[in-house]
């Protein structure tokens, strides 16, 4: 059996056991635990499936991947966050994504932006179609082992799994189509229909994503398969199987054939003589040719067919016309540096006023200076770097004076952009400090991504403007996995409310209704805090809190477990007694105390 063929098969087998294992984990919600044991149980095997088939695979960096993948799993085994769950399954895709490229023969450490967004599409689209490769190419099954009666269980095992999908279907159909048909078959049929083909699309889904995504990862990529199909030199493997086929074919051994072939009258060049053939002074593998002047020996060597180079791929094969020479770096990086010099320049009053300017400016509001700011600054820092990055890739590199001339504008508008970025970290300190309107998740996260794109802007400056842009991309994604896990461990909405009962003790106004309707993250300081609330704060708390611990408590799936649910509902329990003192409350807050 070829490589290809085990490597497909164990490939199916795995997707197999992971499609029945998502459809018995992922169906119970909230995700808790099963999220993370599907992700755990999808990584193993993709690793186990690497070390049989593809241990060149499984680099340091390849395991450094994987592990990030199951720690961002692990998030929903231990924060409630919904925002953080959804920011660390984006970080899973990419990751997936970037775990592709080895299997190009392109080295992850030294790819480029470009090379992590093609492997992000690859996957994509090998996850929807790969699996028709896989089934229809990858697995020769006539090498499928056994003998005829396990090929005929296989055969109707394999008729049954694409006849059945289509039995349910059209028979729901016919079912909604008419009540006589409906009643026959739930006289035949004594179970949920429409259950069974709930279970059976959600397994068939995740089987056919995870086969097609392995496939893409696992198995040679179309460049090399055609590289192989294209070289002069057979296979170890094809030339004992055409021996075999000889020998089977004939009844003759390999030997015997040989030595027959060898007996056949054969001439050497010119018709010469042995002795003159061995006298003869031309180069190894030289190439004697027959006929006037081509007796000459061909000194030459044949031209070696052009490879491409996924690792290096630059702009050298595009048309000079897409491609930015020393005048059109300089205007447009120039032009660009002196809008936002001349912004920078304009808007200093505004930009670093702090709260004098607001209060000292007619009809001028802390919200309206913070939060018209803070978004638009945001999306500038955002958009730099995709330009920049862009920019450099296009530039020609025919003449050292365009690095030179590129490296200057950019720093300079790297130094402005830094400033701009400072200008809206202090807006939204305004926003959020002792004068201002307090933390909401909707100002945390646009803050860490400020932080991570300082950091990014910093490595930009580090690697491409010192001429080591093949290190970027590593590095920017590395510290977005840091920065993501850190704050990950940092609990945002924890720390969300205690910032907030904190401006409350100072005498700004306490917002306990969207406080309370944070993730049970939040809940440990919340309750820690109802003593300093009003009775007012403390009504609206209690009661959103209530219903909560009335979710949680019905809440009794295994699958669903999460530490942060747990650890939320037994405090609450711990501190009945405090929650259930709403005497003061109106009427309708009172109510919510019942049950639990």
């Amino acid at each position: 059996m070829r490589s290809r063929t085990r490597t497909g098969t164990e490939i199916l087998l795995a997707a197999s056991v992971i499609g029945v294992f998502g459809n018995l984990m992922l169906r119970a919600t909230p995700w808790g635990l099963n999220a993370f044991l599907f992700v755990a149980v999808f990584t193993a095997a993709m690793f186990l499936i690497a070390i049989r088939r593809r241990p060149e695979l499984l680099t340091p960096r390849s395991i450094a991947l994987q592990a990030a993948m199951i720690f961002f799993a692990s998030v929903y085994l231990i924060r409630d966050s919904i925002e953080l769950r959804v920011y660390d399954t984006i970080a899973i895709i990419v990751i997936m994504g970037v775990l592709v490229l080895p299997n190009f023969g392109v080295n992850q450490r030294i790819a480029g932006v470009f090379h992590y967004a093609a492997g992000f599409v690859w996957s994509g689209l090998s996850s929807l179609f790969a699996p028709f490769v896989l089934l229809g190419a990858d697995i020769d099954w006539k090498e499928m082992p056994g003998n005829r009666l396990s090929k005929s269980v296989f055969s109707v095992l394999r008729g049954l799994a694409i006849a059945l999908p289509l039995v349910l279907i059209f028979g729901a159909l016919f079912m909604a189509a008419d009540a006589a048909f409906e009643n026959f078959a739930n006289r035949i049929v004594n179970f949920d229909i429409d259950t069974v083909i709930s279970h059976v699309m959600l397994t068939s889904l995740l089987a056919w994503l995870t086969a097609g995504y392995f496939r893409g990862t696992l198995i040679d990529s179309f460049t090399r398969a055609a590289a192989a199909a294209t070289s002069p030199i057979p296979k170890a493997d094809d030339a004992k199987q055409e021996a075999k086929t000889d020998a089977g074919e004939t009844g003759t051994s390999f030997v015997d054939k040989f030595a027959a072939e060898q007996a056949e009258d054969t001439s050497l060049p010119n018709n010469a003589t042995v002795v003159e053939h061995i006298n003869i002074t031309d180069l190894p593998h030289a190439e004697v040719r027959t006929g006037g002047d081509s007796d000459a020996v061909s000194d030459e060597p044949a031209p070696a067919a052009q490879k491409r180079d996924w690792q290096n791929w630059d702009n050298t094969k595009f048309p000079q016309v897409f491609t930015l020479g020393r005048v059109e770096t300089i205007i447009i990086l120039g032009l660009i540096d002196a809008l936002f010099l001349s912004f920078v320049l304009f808007q200093i009053p505004y930009l670093f006023g702090g709260m004098d300017l607001v209060q000292n400016t007619p009809d001028l509001k802390l919200a309206d200076f913070a939060r018209r700011g803070f978004g638009e600054l945001v999306a500038v820092a955002f958009l730099v770097l995709p330009m920049l990055l862009a920019s450099h890739w296009l530039l020609r590199r025919d003449n050292a004076k365009n690095e030179t001339i590129f490296r200057v504008l950019a720093g300079v508008q790297i130094a402005l952009l830094f400033v701009i970025m400072a200008s809206a970290m202090q807006r939204l300190i305004l926003l959020t400090g002792e004068l201002g309107y307090g933390w909401t998740t909707v100002r945390f996260y646009p803050m860490v991504f400020m932080i991570w794109l300082a950091v990014v802007f910093v490595w930009f400056g580090w690697t491409v403007l010192r001429g080591n842009r093949n290190n970027f991309a590593w590095g920017a994604l590395w510290s977005a996995i840091i920065i993501l896990g850190a704050t990950n461990l940092m609990n945002p909405d924890d720390f969300i409310a205690r910032k907030n009962i904190q401006l409350m003790q100072q005498g700004r106004e306490f917002d306990a209704y969207y406080n309370a309707r944070l993730s049970d993250d939040a809940f440990p300081a919340l309750i820690e805090g109802l003593r300093l609330m009003s009775a007012e704060d403390q009504c609206e708390a209690k009661s959103t809190m209530h219903y909560r611990y009335r979710e949680l408590g019905q809440m009794t799936d295994l699958r669903t477990f999460n530490f942060s649910n747990r650890a939320a509902f037994e405090l609450m329990r711990e501190n009945d007694p405090v929650m259930h003192e709403t005497a003061d409350c109106p009427p309708y807050l009172q109510n919510t105390a019942e049950g639990y």
